[in-house]
C-alpha cells in the first residue's frame, strides 16, 4: 500500500455522514436549562432519601434534635441493633422473601404458560380468551366477594392466600404475548414440526430459551410487587406469623405498635427512646434487598417497558 493513500477512521466517516452542527445560542440556552431543571429534579429525589440513610446512621439525640440533615450526625448503628432485635422483623423479612422468591416462580410460570398459547396466530377461540383476560384487567369482583370467595376456598389466613389469587397479572400477561409475537417467528415453529419436535418439546427447548429476556422482566415485576405488598396481608392475615415485612414497618411507622412480649422490659424502654431512630432504620432494611438487586437487571426493566409502549 502507498505511504500517500490515506485510510478514513471511523471518526473521519462520522464526519462526512454525520457532519458537526454548531449549536446556535438558543441550543445552549436549552440545554443548560434541561441541566438545571433536572438537577433540581434529582435533589428533590435523592434528598429524601439521603436524610432516611444519614438519620439510620446518627445517634438518638442528633434525630430527635433535628441536626441530621443530608449526613449522618453522631454516627451510630442503635437503630439497626433496635431492629434486628426486634422479632418481628426477622419473621416480616423471612415471609418476604418467601413471598417474593417462590410467589414470582409460581407467577411467571402461570403467566408463560398462558400467554404462550394466547401468541400463537392458529389458537382456536384465540381472541375470546384474550378478551376474558382483559375483561379481569378492566373489571374487579370488589373487596367483600373476593374476601368471600377465598374464604369459601380455605385460602384465608394462609401462605397461598399471597400467591395465588394474583398468579396473573394481565400488564405482564400482554408483554409476554408481544414479546412471543415479535420475537419469535413462526418460521422456527414449521421448522421444529418438520424434524418432528412436538409442542412441549418445542416449548422447553427453544421458546423457553429465546424467551430469557422477558422472563426476567416479568420476574422483576413480579418479585417487586410481592416485596412491597401490604393490602392483601393487612386483609387475608390474621396470624403475625404469616405477615410479611411491610406490615411490621407500618406498624411501627403508621400505627406506631410495638409488642411487649417480643423483648424484655428493659429493651422495651429501649426501643421506644430509640422509636424515631427505628422509623428510619426499618425503612433502610425493607428497602435495601430491592435497591441491591435492581442495578443488575435494570436493562431487562428497561427493555419491558419498551416491549410494553408497542403492545
Amino acid at each position: 500500500m502507498e505511504s500517500g493513500n490515506s485510510i478514513s477512521t471511523p471518526r473521519d466517516i462520522d464526519d462526512v455522514f454525520l457532519p458537526h452542527v454548531k449549536e446556535t445560542g438558543s441550543d445552549k440556552v436549552f440545554t443548560t436549562t434541561n441541566y438545571i431543571v433536572l438537577g433540581i429534579a434529582l435533589l428533590g429525589v435523592m434528598a429524601p432519601l439521603l436524610h432516611v440513610l444519614a438519620s439510620s446512621f446518627s445517634s438518638t439525640t442528633a434525630v430527635m434534635s433535628g441536626h441530621v440533615l443530608l449526613w449522618p450526625v453522631d454516627f451510630s448503628l442503635d437503630g439497626y441493633e433496635a431492629v434486628f432485635n426486634y422479632k418481628r422483623v426477622w419473621v416480616g423479612l423471612g415471609n418476604s422473601l418467601f413471598y417474593s422468591v417462590f410467589g414470582t416462580m409460581v407467577n411467571v410460570t402461570m403467566t408463560f404458560l398462558a400467554a404462550y398459547p394466547l401468541a400463537r396466530q392458529n389458537l382456536p377461540g384465540r381472541k375470546f380468551f384474550t378478551f376474558l383476560f382483559l375483561f379481569t384487567m378492566l373489571f374487579g369482583g370488589g373487596l367483600i366477594p373476593t374476601y368471600l370467595n377465598l374464604q369459601k376456598l380455605g385460602l384465608l389466613n394462609t401462605r397461598w392466600v399471597m400467591i395465588l389469587p394474583g398468579s396473573i397479572a394481565i400488564w405482564n400477561l400482554l408483554i409476554t404475548i408481544t414479546y412471543l409475537r415479535t420475537t419469535i417467528p413462526t418460521e422456527i415453529h414449521d421448522a421444529a414440526q418438520i424434524d418432528g419436535c412436538n409442542d412441549i418439546k418445542y416449548l422447553i427447548s427453544i421458546v423457553l430459551p429465546l424467551s430469557k429476556p422477558i422472563i426476567a422482566v416479568i420476574a422483576l415485576f413480579y418479585a417487586v410487587q410481592h416485596w412491597n405488598t401490604y393490602f392483601d396481608a393487612l386483609i387475608y392475615l390474621r396470624d403475625h406469623g404469616l405477615h410479611p415485612l411491610q406490615i411490621v414497618l407500618r406498624e411501627i411507622l403508621v400505627l406506631q405498635e410495638m409488642e411487649m412480649g417480643d423483648i424484655d422490659l428493659h429493651e422495651y424502654y429501649k426501643l421506644m427512646g430509640l422509636k424515631e431512630l427505628l422509623k428510619y432504620s426499618l425503612i433502610v432494611v425493607a428497602a435495601f434487598p430491592i435497591l441491591v438487586v435492581y442495578p443488575f437487571v435494570q436493562k431487562y426493566f428497561i427493555k419491558g417497558m419498551m416491549i410494553g409502549s408497542i403492545k
